[in-house]
């Protein structure tokens, strides 16, 4: 785990390593996400800077190697953010008007956004009320003639039930598509998260483990899919120098050498980062189980282990929306950022529009309107997530009585 010094430098002008110095405004704060970044990142990112090229390049190649070589996966493709990987992955798929494409309205990360984004037809199915991902006993009764895919994400890090998953979609003819872009490094029955369905799409902004301020990765073993992901990416960097013509107006979707270049320095600590949250984890469990009326972190029989994306706690039944908010509000008092996890997607007004409601998806709505996203990075102490956690104790003794969740 790095020293705190290394970590601050996520938040730096480009200075040596031994000049650095959190900025002032992240003083006395405890932050939601705060990036493991070391020297080694520094470094990597400066020798980008001092050579004659930061736009993509040879280090997009090498990230795009690293993270294939990493799951198993004979493709990956560098994409911007998650959102425009799952959006290429549509495209790839064929799926645009008039298709439907079953999903979780249940998720941090939007990336679902995408399918509205190639005029598709999203059809929300409820999740799993301990895991939080989708269930696929909600799925089957949503497949109508219309549906082409169905995208199911390892929501904050838990491994979805991809075999029950993946039984449906051959079943009914759909494409299986992965969002992991709240997980690296968990396991289902052993495998890597990133290694299910026809692709795989990574996300790498805050608060993930990998984080390189934005950027994505998408992951496949279909050579049709990774050829149509880079022909509508982006076009070579060969034919960049003239005009070019093509069959198909590629989006200018690329990542740039200098993302790339932080991104492989963290993938190449993933263990160690992984290990530091692990800690973190450790120490909140630890606090956690004297907080009584809350669930506790489930881990599905199949899971052979999970890397958290945020440090989620599930409050009681007898706290109202009302009361998770205003929970909130008292650890933002106390200099704490928490966020609410999540703003269901069919609750958002877009999804509105297109006819959903509240009531449609019971367990997503009730699971979210009680959820709280604290803290979770490799700089936390104990005593900071010991105060963390006080400060939730005593605020929910005035919002609301700590009732057992089950």
């Amino acid at each position: 785990m790095s020293g705190a010094g290394d970590g601050r430098a996520a938040h730096l002008t480009l200075v040596e390593p031994d000049e650095a110095a959190p900025l002032v405004e992240a003083e006395g704060r405890i932050l939601l996400s705060d990036p493991d970044v070391t020297a080694a990142e520094l470094e990597a990112v400066e020798a980008v800077i001092r050579s004659p090229r930061i736009s993509a390049g040879s280090v997009v190649d090498a990230f795009e190697t690293a993270f294939a070589e990493m799951l198993g996966r004979r493709y990956a493709i560098a994409v911007p953010s998650g959102t425009i990987g799952l959006r290429l992955v549509l495209d790839a798929c064929g799926i645009g008007p008039g298709d439907e494409v079953i999903a979780s309205s249940f998720s941090w990360r939007e990336a679902v956004h995408a399918v509205r984004l190639v005029g598709a037809t999203p059809v929300f199915a409820d999740i799993d009320y301990w895991s939080g991902t989708l269930a696929p006993n909600k799925v089957e009764p949503k497949i109508t003639g219309k549906t082409r895919a169905i995208v199911a994400g390892n929501t904050n890090g838990h491994p979805a039930a991809w075999d029950d998953l993946a039984g449906l979609a051959a079943a009914h003819g759909l494409a299986l598509i992965e969002d992991s872009t709240e997980a690296i490094g968990s396991r289902y029955k052993g495998r890597l998260v990133g290694t299910f369905g026809a692709a795989s799409v990574f996300d790498f902004a805050q608060p993930a483990a990998v984080t390189c301020g934005e950027g994505g990765m998408v992951v496949t073993d279909d050579v049709d899919i990774a050829v149509t992901l880079r022909r509508h990416r982006a076009r070579s960097l060969g034919e960049r120098t003239s005009v070019v013509a093509g069959a198909t107006p590629p989006l200018h979707a690329m990542m740039s050498d200098l993302t790339a270049a932080l991104g492989l320095a963290q993938l190449r600590r993933l263990p160690e980062i992984l290990t530091a949250r692990k800690r973190v984890e450790d120490d909140y469990l630890g606090v956690m189980r004297s907080f009584e009326g809350i669930k506790p972190p489930y881990i599905a029989p199949d899971v052979t282990e999970v890397h958290w994306f945020l440090y989620l706690v599930h409050l009681g039944t007898r706290f109202p929306k009302s009361g998770r908010d205003a929970i909130i509000e008292d650890l933002a008092t106390e200099e704490v950022e928490a966020a609410a996890y999540s703003s269901p997607l069919h609750l958002q007004r877009h999804y509105r529009d297109l006819g959903w409601n509240r009531g449609d998806l019971y367990v997503t709505e009730k699971v979210a309107d009680r959820a709280i996203a604290l803290p979770f990075h490799a700089h936390l102490d104990a005593a900071e997530i010991a105060f963390i956690v006080e400060t939730m104790k005593d605020s929910s003794v005035n919002v609301g009585a700590g009732a057992a969740i089950y």
